[in-house]
């Protein structure tokens, strides 16, 4: 068969896949580079994540005023939320100049203002040495840090979709949130590493600032990787056909115009965050807090989980491409929504291997959304706006429902005294979710929308 190079002339994009006239053909090494590449910025996204939840207290002590320790934490987490309020507005500023000039490119940039983000709060001063400077700077941190993750999981998710050959993009894409779920592990194991090997005083006064150093030369590496990749394909083809112009879409054309598929984004991004930030964020407190449960197990217990989690990933992934996209997605709706009351009741139950099993259940669950949503969503969208729509629609259900979850939960429980509130809150998630994959259509083993056919070479 022979074959010609994908070049767009008028704007020197190009991608070494191979294209016939009707298909595209992909180069197996390339594809494994876009994948690493990809799924290491959303690894260091989740590092940071992993480091500022379970290292809190000690950011209260260093940033915030002395005097309360609850109003210290309540303070740190305030910072931490700031950046969810920005998602949106980094969103609707990468999404669209992905659509434009490449998503390679808009990845870089996300790429370097993470690591600087995350680099820079081990490098801000106490509040004991420059005073109320501290905290502000920690928020301007958090907020370069918010306004570059609006642009990272979509057009990570969009990259790996976009090389990926149609009958292997579910695996490929798995791989994206097995870099979260490793992420989060090395940046919540570091601190408690950190934590029980150095004493408080050592951990409060330099200690701290190890993880966030890190992630200068993880952010190198990943920088490194993404400037070697080339344009993908599908949005090499785009250009080409443009010709002389590169695809331009008003922002307004990538809402209104695609209001149906964003409904369906959001929905399908709210079932998944919300299960995901109850488990992973929410129950750790849970346990502590509410359960009075013993704080090193309890973590322990999450870790684990998300141990489970990382080698189911990949194998849940390649049975998306097997059986679909809806089946495995309504199999955890339909999972969350049968299972989240006996789940919970094991958990309160206390007993270690009753809150394994039930933390167990909820996280096998969750894979479910996990291993499909990286090649669901992009497919929700044709090539022209996939980057931008994707991006405004997954970063307003993660910021109205996603990230607000233990806030909910935690007043709900506050208002009603019910302590099932967060199976209850799971639930309701779910019959939104299933209600998003009833009305999505099935895209294993098909091209995305507005693109060729793609085969592995």
């Amino acid at each position: 068969m022979s074959t010609v190079s994908v070049v767009a002339p008028a704007s020197g994009l190009k991608s070494r896949a191979a294209k016939t006239p009707d298909t595209t053909v992909t180069d197996p090494a390339l594809v494994k580079r876009a994948v690493k590449a990809a799924a290491l910025g959303n690894a260091m996204e989740w590092f940071d994540f992993g480091v500022y939840s379970y290292i809190a207290v000690t950011l209260g002590k260093v940033f915030f005023p002395s005097g309360n320790p609850t109003a210290q934490l309540l303070s740190t987490f305030g910072a931490f939320a700031a950046a969810f309020l920005v998602r949106p507005l980094g969103g609707m500023v990468f999404g669209p100049l992905g659509d434009r000039v490449g998503r390679q490119k808009v990845l870089a940039v996300t790429m370097i203002m993470m690591a600087a983000g995350t680099f820079a709060i081990g490098l801000i001063p106490s509040y004991a040495t420059i005073g109320v400077g501290a905290p502000i700077l920690l928020l301007v941190a958090r907020l370069v840090q918010g306004f570059s993750t609006g642009g990272e999981y979509a057009g990570a998710s969009t990259f790996i979709a976009e090389y990926a050959p149609d009958k292997r993009r579910g695996f490929l894409g798995s791989w994206l949130e097995f870099g979260t779920l490793a992420g989060y592990i090395g940046g919540a194991g570091l601190v408690t590493v950190m934590t029980a090997l150095l004493s408080a005083d050592d951990l409060t006064s330099w200690g701290w600032r190890i993880p966030f150093l890190i992630a200068g030369p993880m952010g190198i590496i990943g920088l490194y990787l993404r400037l070697k990749l080339e344009e993908t394909p599908a949005f090499a083809a785009e250009v080409e056909k443009a010709e002389t112009h590169r695809p331009k879409v008003p922002l307004r054309e990538m809402i209104t115009g695609q209001w149906r598929a964003l409904l369906l984004c959001v929905g399908l991004v709210l079932v998944f965050n919300v299960t995901d930030y109850m488990l992973l964020s929410y129950m750790p407190s849970y346990l502590t807090g509410q359960l009075h449960y013993d704080e090193t197990h309890g973590l322990l217990v999450v870790l684990g989980v998300m141990a489970l989690m990382m080698i189911v990933q990949p194998f849940a992934g390649a049975l998306t491409d097997r059986v679909g996209r809806r089946p495995v997605i309504a199999a955890g709706c339909a999972g969350f929504l049968l299972l989240s009351v006996p789940a919970l009741l094991l958990i309160r139950e206390g007993s270690l291997l009753a809150v394994a099993l039930g933390m167990g259940a909820l996280g096998l669950l969750l894979v479910c959304f996990t291993a499909a949503m990286p090649s669901a969503l992009p497919a929700l969208f044709p090539t022209k706006v996939r980057y931008g729509s994707l991006s405004i629609g997954f970063n307003v259900s993660v910021s109205l429902f996603g990230g607000t979850t233990p806030l909910v939960v935690t007043a709900l429980i506050g208002a009603t005294g019910n302590m099932m509130m967060p199976a209850y809150y799971m639930m309701a998630a779910a019959v939104i979710g299933g209600f998003a994959v009833w009305r999505m259509a099935e895209s294993a083993g098909r091209p995305l929308p507005g693109s060729a056919p793609s085969v592995a070479e």
